[in-house]
């Protein structure tokens, strides 16, 4: 770790000569938690090839253990989920110990009378072999008697132990049951609805799941009851509509499809699963879909907890998150209770263990009508998206890899697995009771920031000028041991970062430290002490974080990490010094004008025809874009806007057919997607733009981001 340096030392800012003044990346390059081997500027965010790969297979990271070496002791281990059942086993250990005793003390006792009935004879003088043979048999005899008695005596309490077990299960299953039957007479009374059941269709024999990339136009579907590949073309009209065209798994409406209990063997068991996955697509036939009509959700849950896969309402939601443990035990649900969905979550959990053990794969995705159902198998948990909105099954497997980050954020891995090699069943809803909000607000975010698509962080424009005066005072004043990272977060956007030499941060590790901002409003009361794991940069431990505001209006937050646990009183004097010099140099009111303009107008680059554009640094993982105008001024065509910046993106990276240069020409817009080793560049014009015009227009683009760097992005990196 690096020594504090004194007082009258300047703060170090890295450059690379060789590169004619350009300054090294704030993020990470290479590895989290480590500096590039080189002076070289490499892309910090991770390739979509990367994102299938399971948790045993993940490239070893160089920044695991990072916290434990810094901080020179480990946090306290996780203590057993259960201590009543750790109890038991100490009392039943002590229990086996009093038997094998008591066995022994048997022994040696038969032993000690064996002995003295030898003594005795030979004292006395007995000359009759055969009569100290009898003796012994007599006494060999009752001790084998005694022997069987207590081992049968044992197998009885065991047995007895066993039906009292059998009894208890049996009493809760018979409360669970009426509890069940209860409930639902009494939604049934309150919603007077008569359900009846048909008998289906016979469900076809075969089950395919799509193992392509929906949005490019070709899409391959492995049929598991056979193991044949087929292959269709089909070609989008539009990129919001349907990017994979027509469907893999027909869905019939007004059908429903129920699961029969028991085992089924062969063909059945396949159709049962068809069936079944047919069974899982979510309609939307009800004429109040129209008021839904959007795909993209930014409000928060206000299902009730009652509702289910019988409600229309949950039915029309455009996007569903789901996570299950191994065991099938529910442990979150975007929308409605995980309680009224443990039959669907299931079901889940039966695909995956079916494509696995019969087919000794693992399953992706699945394409039924206009819905891709995208699984992410991770250690001890599996994570399901469900959409019918433009989404790409690469993009809906960033967002779940992201949600899955954030409960490793909250618990760390370490003692996620350990929760799950303890109890496999164990209902990890008890240890994330609270942190629901984490999750939705990281989804909400997920369907409007380009951030996440993007793997890159968007930073407030300020003058260059002013940007380093802030991390400048944040050196002079937060000489601390121990203190890893520093950064000034206003309205989701990143204004300066200092960071610890050698070290790091990820861009989804950032995200997360937005997240959390965002979704916590405690933080505005007062200064806060939070742990915070971050899972680019160590998942086996916690992070320390001292979260305060810098402003009155609680727009301007102040993002202190260490390892010491004891550090919140210095690390609060620290911010008091920090407050003090910004107010003093009116850099606070500087960030305060920055955030009432919202960002920049498109008409400040003055190129005609251009609408919006999405610019991304790949050296720097930093992205900017203009503020929303006309015609993007209403909440549809924003989503709208989204769906476009959605489609480019797949396009452009399709795994089966990646592109350098798209354009195209929709009935609205027409769309420019370009992607260099430098920068990714996606731009929306009018629709009577030229494909020569526009490339004209994009190079004059360029010109105006290349003068404007110092203002958009972070080109200095400030470290202690």
């Amino acid at each position: 770790m690096a020594e504090v340096r004194d007082g009258g030392e300047s703060p170090q800012k890295e450059s690379d000569p060789d590169t004619g003044g350009a300054t090294a990346s704030i993020f990470e390059t290479e590895a989290p938690g480590t500096a590039p081997s080189d002076g070289t500027m490499l892309v910090a965010s991770d390739s979509f090839e990367n994102i299938y790969e399971p948790i045993e297979s993940i490239r070893p990271r160089l920044g695991s253990g990072i916290i434990d070496s810094m901080s020179g002791r480990r946090g306290k281990k996780v203590e057993n989920v259960d201590e009543e059942e750790e109890i038991n086993e100490e009392e039943e250990e002590k229990v086996r110990l009093c038997g094998q005793k008591e066995d022994e003390e048997k022994k040696a006792d038969g032993n000690r009378r064996e002995a003295d009935l030898l003594t005795d004879c030979r004292f006395q003088g007995l000359k009759l072999n055969n009569e100290v043979e009898e003796e012994l048999s007599k006494v060999m005899e009752k001790e084998k008697d005694a022997n069987e008695e207590a081992t049968e005596n044992e197998k009885e309490r065991e047995k007895e132990g066993e039906l009292v077990r059998i009894e208890e299960k049996e009493v809760e299953k018979n409360d669970e049951r009426e509890k069940g039957e209860e409930e639902k007479r009494e939604i049934n009374n309150e919603s007077d609805v008569v359900i009846t059941t048909s008998t289906p269709s016979p469900p076809p024999a075969e089950i395919s799941v799509s193992t392509t990339i929906p949005g490019s136009e070709e899409t391959n579907v492995i049929t598991h009851s056979t193991n044949s590949m087929s292959t269709s073309t089909t070609t989008s009209s539009t990129p919001g509509g349907d990017i994979t065209g027509g469907p893999v798994i027909d869905t019939k409406k007004d059908e429903e499809v129920t699961a029969e209990a028991g085992t089924r063997r062969g063909s059945d068991l396949s159709a049962e699963i068809a069936g079944s996955v047919e069974g899982l697509a979510i309609s939307a036939d009800d004429a109040e879909a129209e008021e839904s009509s959007s795909w993209m959700h930014t409000s928060t849950n206000t299902l009730s907890d009652g509702e289910d896969v019988s409600h229309s309402t949950w039915r029309n939601h455009k996007k569903h998150v789901f996570i299950l443990s191994e065991a099938g035990k529910p442990v979150y649900s975007r929308f409605g209770s995980e309680d009224n969905l443990v039959t669907l979550m299931g079901l889940m959990q039966a695909l995956v263990s079916f494509v696995s053990n019969s087919e000794n794969d693992i399953i992706r995705c699945i394409v039924a009508g206009s819905h891709r159902f995208v699984f992410l198998i991770r250690e001890h948990l599996i994570l399901v998206g469900v959409s019918q909105g433009p989404d790409s099954a690469h993009q809906l497997l960033l967002q779940l890899s992201y949600v899955y980050n954030q409960i490793i954020s909250v618990l760390t891995l370490s003692q996620l697995s350990k929760i799950f090699r303890q109890r496999r069943n164990f209902d990890l809803r008890r240890l994330l009771s609270g942190a629901e909000k984490f999750i939705d607000n990281l989804l909400n975010m997920m369907d409007s920031e380009p951030g996440f698509l993007l793997g890159a962080v968007r930073c407030l424009p300020l003058d260059g000028s002013i940007r380093d005066s802030i991390a400048q005072t944040i050196c002079q004043h937060c000489k601390v041991k121990d203190l890893v990272f520093a950064l000034i977060i206003a309205s989701s956007q990143l204004v300066t970062l200092v960071r610890m030499k050698k070290y790091y941060l990820h861009p989804v590790d950032l995200h997360l430290i937005i997240n959390l901002v965002n979704a916590s409003e405690s933080f505005k009361a007062a200064e806060s002490w939070t742990p915070i794991c971050l899972p680019k940069f160590d998942s086996s431990g916690f992070l320390q974080a001292h979260v305060s505001y810098l402003d009155e209006s609680c727009q301007t937050c102040l993002f202190l990490l260490t390892v010491d646990r004891d550090s919140f009183f210095t690390l609060s004097e620290c911010k008091s010094k920090i407050k003090q010099k910004l107010q003093k140099s009116n850099s606070l009111q500087a960030i305060s004008d920055s955030l009432s303009r919202n960002s920049y107008s498109i008409k400040q680059c003055a190129i005609s025809g251009l609408r919006h554009f999405l610019y991304k640094s790949r050296n720097s993982a930093q992205y900017t874009s203009p503020e929303l105008e006309a015609p993007y001024l209403s909440q549809e065509e924003q989503e709208r806007l989204f769906g476009l910046y959605q489609y480019l993106h797949h396009r452009i990276h399709s795994g089966c057919r990646p592109l350098k240069l798209l354009y195209h020409v929709g009935p609205h817009e027409t769309l420019i997607g370009w992607i260099t080793q430098g920068f990714e560049l996606y731009a929306v014009f009018g629709p009577l733009v030229t494909k020569t015009i526009a490339i004209q227009a994009i190079n004059k683009l360029l010109r105006w981001i290349k003068k404007e760097e110092n203002r958009l992005f972070i080109l200095s990196s400030f470290t202690f």
